[in-house]
């Protein structure tokens, strides 16, 4: 078995999608603009090549702008509900929601596609933006001309404009934050069969502006375990027996597992968000529902700039750096196997586990929200289409992509559960310090 190289997922990694019919008497999910532009931002900017934003952290980034301008812009509504992010102009109480939704969404988003340096290859760059048309006209289209409408799209215009302009020289596209280095404990990249290094597709991330958070270093993990120390060892043992691409004491199951959460955080808790909003027993506004997703996709924007400065700051290597050079560790408890590959390879420093700082941010953000862990909710797979998984609590959910990293041959222990507290310190801050009600 060869191992198996992690990649930008275009698409959403939940298949759980639901019809934008309004709901029923027969309990048929509710949609509204809010979950509607969040289903073509996630489609939107999970298409965008990986160098050009599409990558996971990077595309994180771009929907916390997107659903914190459509916050604003609702927020922008008079009676106003909560703090605004950016804007604190304020509009018409008659002004129409779902064009202020639409615009704002609109406008975020064509500035995102249209700013990926021209450097970039970027050959759907026109049909995202032709799609981006065709949904902004139809939504428009569905709303009756009149002044409502009209001070809508201003509501939506303003946040829109706030945002793009906050996020100029953010540092996008800045200077990779690598600094190679061979000695034992730094990452390497893996060749690809040609021999070039297979290198982060948005090294700069770690260096982006937060949103909310004072630093893009606020929440530092505590870091690696000294490599000379029994938790060094004990986190190497474990992957190099589970996480081998061969190994011989995963199980078929936890294989499978490991495979099926290849997935792109972004899509995934959107996804699940839109769904529990839907449900029409929740009773969740078109206000509460862009103030959940625009805390829920800031605290993991701000997740994704620290957890990436965090990866270049330790430079830690992964388990298929350490597990051939282990006799360079000074750790007489771990054995060096020269020929240790991993089942699922990413192309970045180690720690603290990528994925799972945004799954703490989301997951954090969902339960805080709605008051509970215990929420039910089925998870779907690009790798395999028809499948899913049923899920009690979020918690639930986070264990096992914690095991999933593992048997992934992906991640150390430690750099898991750092990351984890990583996401949920960041959705504490931002709780405490933004999307706050005002009187």
């Amino acid at each position: 078995m060869r191992p198996v190289r992690a990649a930008t997922v275009a698409a959403s990694a939940l298949m759980i999608a639901i019809s934008g019919l309004a709901g029923s008497a027969r309990g048929e999910p509710i949609s509204n603009a809010v979950t509607e532009w969040n289903r073509i931002a996630v489609a939107t900017l999970t298409a965008i090549p990986g160098p050009g934003g599409g990558a996971p952290p990077a595309s994180q980034i771009n929907m916390a702008m997107t659903q914190g301008a459509v916050f604003d812009a609702v927020n922008s509504i008079q009676p106003r509900r909560y703090a605004p992010l950016l804007l604190t102009k304020r509009f018409s109480a008659a002004a129409s929601e779902d064009a202020a939704v639409a615009t704002a969404a609109f406008r975020v988003l064509t500035d995102i596609v249209s700013t990926v340096p021209a450097a970039i290859p970027f050959t759907n760059r026109e049909s995202l933006l032709q799609a981006l048309d065709t949904s902004y006209a139809s939504a428009l289209a569905e709303i009756p001309d009149s002044a409502s409408k009209k001070h809508g799209v201003r509501a939506g215009n303003a946040a829109a404009d706030a945002m793009i302009a906050a996020r100029q020289g953010d540092g996008r596209f800045g200077p990779s934050q690598w600094v190679p280095n061979h000695d034992p404990g730094h990452w390497w990249p893996l060749s690809a069969s040609d021999g070039t290094p297979i290198l982060d597709p948005t090294p700069w991330v770690g260096g982006v502006t937060p949103f909310v958070m004072t630093s893009s270093s606020q929440f530092r993990t505590a870091g690696p375990n000294p490599l000379t120390s029994a938790a060094w060892a004990t986190d190497f043992n474990e992957v190099k027996a589970l996480g081998a691409v061969n190994s011989a004491v995963r199980t078929p199951e936890q294989t499978h597992i490991a495979i099926f959460w290849q997935s792109t955080p972004v899509a995934t808790w959107n996804s699940v968000a839109r769904t529990i909003v839907e449900d029409p027993s929740r009773g969740v506004s078109l206000a509460e529902a862009a103030r959940l997703f625009a805390m829920e996709n800031v605290a993991a924007g701000d997740a994704a700039i620290n957890c990436w400065n965090d990866k270049y700051h330790y430079d830690f290597w992964r388990p298929w750096n350490a597990i051939p050079r282990a006799d360079e560790d000074g750790n007489l408890a771990t054995d060096a196997d020269p020929t240790w590959a991993p089942l699922i390879a990413a192309p970045y420093p180690e720690h603290p586990s990528g994925h799972l700082c945004l799954d703490g941010a989301h997951l954090r953000v969902l339960s805080t929200f709605f008051g509970t862990d215990d929420i039910g909710f089925d998870v779907g797979s690009v790798n395999f289409p028809s499948e899913t998984r049923h899920f009690d609590s979020f918690s639930q959910a986070l264990a096992e992509i914690t095991e999933a990293r593992i048997w992934a041959g992906l991640h150390f222990r430690t750099a898991d559960l750092q990351a984890q507290l990583l996401g949920k310190n960041v959705a504490d801050y931002m709780a405490a310090h933004s999307f706050q009600p005002v009187r």
